[in-house]
């Protein structure tokens, strides 16, 4: 009965970890340069290269801004589909609301508004009849940045790690989500599989046979990143269940949400309908100051990380102050809501729960917008951990079925080790080879960021053609020679990111560490100098290991 129960435990954590561990090393890896995505935004766009600035002065920089900011083409032609008759010229389209975001890594600011549009709607359960746009400025001079300078690590590799950058039909997010919900159970039942778990803490025996050393590497990188697998992958449903998995308050519980809005409104005195009547906008840097006296009141001084103002022009409008509490794990807001007409202070959220407690510091535990840098950095090694843990997964379950394979002239451990070196090296491969390109083309190159991303898809692409080429080895027992050779290619990619890098901006490394220290920009390129340290040392393993092998099946053959 025991032993019955631990082969169903094996069984399950195997396949649900094979079949899915492709989607979650994608997860974990680009989580882990998610850490640190506004770094490598700076170094993909060298004119971001400037220390981050605070939110500016609305009254003085902002509001000229905001004047200027007209609805972005794309959304004019997604609302069009959503409503009645032709849409007017997007310049006579009124701002409705406006928002600003800034954050203490992020040298640049975001900003949006809404625009409202007069046409009725098609479908009469759809909501917001508003056009928005966007768009990243200075916030030095309130100069745009152009639109075709794909910010890498924030718009590429962070929601790669939640969404695969598969957005059709939130498609990519479930298929995370379902990967996460297969983690938790691999997590579970490897455990339950490793009863004498203190024991392979202390077991890797780099030495042994590429089987047992991937089971070792495996069982060790499992227990010590435990407790962060598991509260990642929780989390990460958790963020995403009431908004994307069961958004029941936007289905079933949609008249109670509409209902809920409407008396949170009239709890807080934060109108949640314009009046329909006129009214000028006070000074917003007078309401900043206010905030900042309050929240110093409140032993906890602090900028402001998010402003937003709703109903503008309104008599109903107000404006929303978050404090940008990068100081504290938790995420929260400590907002400061004024009557935008004449400043008056309208609501001072209090402390949260207890529950509202858990819920902003795991959430913000996950998201990470803390200053805390050795944190993140533990953060990064979690997360390449992972990856650690589920490329040895991959390795143990073709080492484990190769030679049984050959034997019986099954193709299966060949697809899964080409698949399984397209995720490991090629992942790589495709990321750095990105970088590679951003420095290659012209700055002023029109669409240079679609450029860049099917460049990422090449990569990925080529490396998966040549792993699956390169695999017939694997059909007769012996290591596909791909490891190593796209091991060595990180390793040329790497440091032809760093040297094109010096080549195009100037900024090399002995400028970036000690003559005009910049951080952001050195700590991308030190990053690729240890990947390619690590890769040729790698392809140096495996060449030995490839020798080794192919020695003992000769003696074997030999005795045969």
């Amino acid at each position: 009965m025991k032993d019955s129960f631990l082969n169903r435990m094996t069984w399950l954590h195997t396949w649900l970890g094979l079949v899915l561990g492709f989607v979650l090393m994608a997860a974990f890896f680009f989580g882990a340069l998610s850490v640190f995505d506004r770094e490598i935004d700076r170094w993909a766009i060298p004119e971001t290269r400037f220390d981050p600035q605070p939110m500016p002065s609305f009254d003085t920089l902002l509001q000229p801004v905001y004047a200027r900011l007209k609805p972005h083409p794309v959304d004019m032609a997604a609302t069009q589909q959503r409503v009645i008759g032709e849409l007017p010229h997007p310049d006579t389209l009124p701002m409705s609301s406006l928002w600003a975001y800034t954050t203490h890594r992020d040298p640049l600011l975001q900003i949006g508004a809404e625009f409202d549009v007069p046409n009725k709607l098609k479908d009469d359960a759809d909501e917001h009849a508003h056009v928005h746009g966007w768009a990243t400025i200075d916030p030095r001079s309130g100069e745009f940045l152009h639109n075709n300078k794909l910010k890498i690590g924030s718009e590429w590799f962070y929601p790669m790690h939640y969404q695969l950058n598969w957005a059709w039909l939130n498609l990519g997010a479930w298929l995370v989500g379902l990967a996460g919900f297969t983690m938790l159970v691999a997590l579970v039942t490897g455990v339950i599989m490793h009863r004498k778990i203190f024991r392979e803490f202390f077991s890797f025996r780099p030495g042994k046979r590429t089987q047992r050393s991937a089971l070792d590497l495996h069982n060790l990188s499992g227990v010590v990143a435990l407790p962060f697998l598991f509260f990642f992958a929780f989390t990460g449903l958790v963020i995403f269940a009431g908004t994307l998995y069961f958004p029941v308050g936007h289905t079933l519980l949609k008249p109670l949400h509409e209902q809920h809005e409407v008396l949170e409104a009239q709890r807080t005195g934060l109108p949640h309908e314009p009046s329909g009547v006129a009214a000028p906008l006070a000074s917003v840097d007078a309401m900043v100051a206010e905030a900042r006296r309050r929240w110093a009141a409140r032993d906890m001084p602090g900028e402001v990380g998010l402003l937003m103002i709703e109903h503008l022009g309104d008599a109903n409008g107000y404006v929303s102050l978050y404090r940008a509490g990068s100081d504290q794990v938790a995420l929260v807001g400590q907002a400061i809501h004024f009557k935008a007409s004449i400043g008056e202070v309208l609501r001072e959220e209090p402390p949260p729960s207890a529950l509202g407690s858990i819920n902003e510091f795991l959430t913000g535990l996950h998201l990470q917008h803390f200053e805390h840098w050795l944190l993140r950095w533990l953060y990064v090694l979690g997360g390449l951990l992972g990856c650690v843990c589920i490329a040895t997964g991959f390795i143990f379950f073709v080492e484990k079925r190769k030679r049984k394979h050959a034997d019986s002239g099954s193709q299966g451990s060949r697809v899964v080790d080409a698949l399984a070196v397209a995720t490991v090296t090629g992942m790589l491969i495709a990321a750095i080879g990105m970088l590679v390109v951003n420095r290659l083309l012209p700055a002023d190159l029109g669409g240079k960021g679609d450029w860049e991303k099917l460049a990422f898809w090449v990569f990925w692409i080529v490396a998966l053609l040549h792993a699956l080429v390169r695999s017939a080895p694997v059909a007769q027992a012996r290591i596909n020679p791909a490891w190593r050779e796209q091991c060595r290619g990180i390793a040329v990619l790497a440091v032809a990111a760093v040297g094109l890098n010096w080549l195009t901006t100037g900024d090399h490394l002995f400028k970036t560490v000690f003559t005009d220290t910049y951080w952001a920009v050195a700590g991308v390129d030190l990053s690729l100098l240890v990947t390619a340290g690590l890769a040729v040392w790698s392809a140096r393993k495996l060449a030995q290991r490839a020798q080794t092998h192919a020695a003992a099946m000769a003696a074997e053959v030999a005795h045969g």
